[in-house]
């Protein structure tokens, strides 16, 4: 299940949207200099410029305290011309990362992580959903894999990718098991999934044995090794699955793509064009 073709689909119905909106303006705040962050705030800059949007990049020293940072994301909040914002995780360890993304607008808050967002995907109203479960979601659409009634194993409980990941999915009226550092014999639930996803962030986390003959496995992680970059699952299972993404190419490019639909999203809320709740 490559990403990219659906990806470069999402990318030009985005850039054809921000063209009949006129303009829309999305807001990154990165703060110190880790190389992961940095490289996944350029190439969001790259997409979002592509895509015709006017994105901002704000970039803040790791020593700056945490009211400073609340100030920052205050004024991006009163910002018109900012439609989405995103608070680039982790953060420095002397910040509390739960009170920064409470200070995020909820309409504004494209990686859906604000508790009102959060609150609207548990109680089955999604407004803003983070991108990387909702790309996982088009990719299994955009393959027709069945999710109705189906068997699902989602691997790590993030705020960001497992949690999210599994209420989609049973939203879709899949049977979801969610599994993380403390579930017991691991390969017993892994081996009764039809579907798969695995976003633990460990390297080789699942062999080929732990998959299901057949089943569709979607790995979310991304580890950097001296062998390069890898996932949570060792390459091996692509010979048991039916389906399996890639690892670079399969996840990565549609979270870029999710993410600027998303800012689309926001930019529709904020205009009235789509109802907001309340």
């Amino acid at each position: 299940m490559k990403g990219k073709p659906l990806a470069g689909r999402i990318r030009a119905d985005v850039a054809e949207e921000v063209r009949t909106l006129g303009a829309v303006g999305i807001a990154t705040v990165l703060v110190g200099d880790d190389p992961a962050s940095e490289t996944y705030i350029r190439l969001k800059h790259e997409a979002a410029n592509e895509a015709g949007m006017t994105a901002v990049d704000v970039r803040l020293p790791p020593e700056i305290s945490e009211d400073d940072l609340l100030v920052k994301v205050e004024e991006l909040n009163a910002d018109e011309s900012v439609d989405a914002l995103l608070v680039q995780l982790p953060l420095p360890d002397h910040i509390d990362e739960a009170r920064v993304i409470r200070a995020i607008e909820p309409v504004k808050d494209v990686d859906g992580l604000h508790p009102f967002n959060a609150g609207q995907l548990l109680l089955g109203r999604p407004s803003l959903v983070g991108a990387t479960p909702v790309g996982v979601m088009a990719l299994l659409e955009g393959h027709g894999v069945a999710l109705d009634g189906a068997r699902a194993v989602v691997i790590g409980r993030s705020d960001i990718v497992g949690k999210p990941m599994a209420q989609l999915l049973m939203q879709a009226n899949a049977t979801v098991t969610i599994c993380h550092s403390h579930t017991r014999e691991l390969g017993h639930h892994t081996l009764d999934a039809d579907v798969l996803v695995v976003a633990a962030g460990r390297a080789g986390l699942v062999s080929p044995e732990m998959v299901k003959p057949g089943g569709v496995v979607v790995d979310v992680g991304m580890n950097r090794t001296d062998a390069g970059l890898v996932g949570d699952v060792d390459p091996g299972a692509a010979e048991v699955a039916a389906l399996i993404t890639p690892v670079p190419g399969g996840v990565g490019p549609m979270t870029i793509a999710c993410l600027l639909q998303n800012a689309v999203r926001c930019a529709r809320f904020r205009r009235g064009e789509l109802t907001y709740p309340a």
